[in-house]
């Protein structure tokens, strides 16, 4: 399934490349969708099952962090493109690079195998099962704690590289920049978080991370937004929101037993993205 999602994701990734209206776009991105997300959901649960838990939280968390350096390498590749190709080709420069991805799936092949904990599972797989009376609970609790975190996120981020050059003005080469510097806060979020899952726990660590968003959340727009040279407020805008994903793959993963872990992560956390995706919007 890590394959498939992978290649999925990446084939459509450059297929977007070639669309020649909104329309199609739409349609390609959507489909690009379905590999996304389960992306997440898989690599969650491999991550989870492979990894004894003492290192468990850390090493998810630290995995989730490398998000921060896919979007890292792609805004650096938004900064070299757009300088220097006409914008009507650049970016379909950046989706036929999307592509590149797939070349994972040779490496995943021949050294990645199925953890032994599933090898060993005795019990058949439903994805009904994470809305049965025994876990209904734990799975709407569970989404509605990814939907804080993705819909604060994406509330935030979406939107950040048009509202920086259309708004303030910022070259690309400037917009880069400072993209860049959120970046590296994500992704001492996602390892410091990453680490303390395992230190102090899932749920205390989520607490803090969560906590310190909410009581710094207008602090950091405001920095971010009316005074966006302030290299605090852009590390704390990337440290803070991406802080708070590095604990959910490993506590998402141990809340539902082994026929069960894929469906309810994946539901849990692609529900909060949904949903969250409504929240630039509003």
């Amino acid at each position: 399934m890590l394959k498939l999602t992978i290649f999925w994701f990446a084939f459509f990734t450059f297929l977007s490349g070639f669309t020649q209206n909104f329309e199609q776009l739409l349609v390609v991105r959507g489909l690009q969708g379905l590999g996304f997300g389960g992306e997440w959901a898989v690599g969650a649960a491999l991550m989870g099952e492979s990894i004894r838990s003492r290192f468990r939280g850390r090493a998810v968390g630290t995995v989730q962090a490398g998000w921060s350096i896919g979007w890292g390498l792609s805004v650096i590749l938004f900064t070299i493109l757009f300088s220097r190709l006409p914008h009507a080709i650049a970016w379909r420069v950046m989706f036929w690079i999307g592509i590149l991805p797939a070349l994972l799936i040779v490496y995943i092949r021949s050294k990645v195998e199925e953890p032994e904990i599933y090898l060993h599972r005795k019990q058949s797989a439903s994805l009904a099962g994470i809305f049965s009376s025994g876990y209904l609970r734990t799975t709407l609790l569970a989404a509605l704690l990814a939907l804080g975190a993705q819909g604060g996120y994406h509330a935030v981020t979406t939107w950040l590289p048009l509202y920086l050059r259309s708004v303030r003005g910022l070259s690309t080469l400037n917009t880069g920049a400072y993209l860049f510097v959120i970046i590296l806060g994500a992704f001492c979020g996602y390892v410091t978080a990453a680490y303390l899952t395992d230190v102090i726990g899932r749920k205390r660590d989520l607490d803090i991370v969560c906590c310190l968003l909410l009581f710094c959340r207008d602090f950091l727009l405001r920095l971010s937004y009316l005074e966006p040279s302030d290299a605090r407020a852009r590390v704390s805008a990337g440290f803070f929101p991406s802080g708070s994903f590095s604990p959910m793959g490993a506590y998402f993963s141990e809340l539902f037993p082994t026929s069960l872990r894929a469906s309810g992560a994946g539901f849990a956390y692609n529900f909060g993205r949904g949903v969250g995706a409504l929240f630039p919007r509003s």
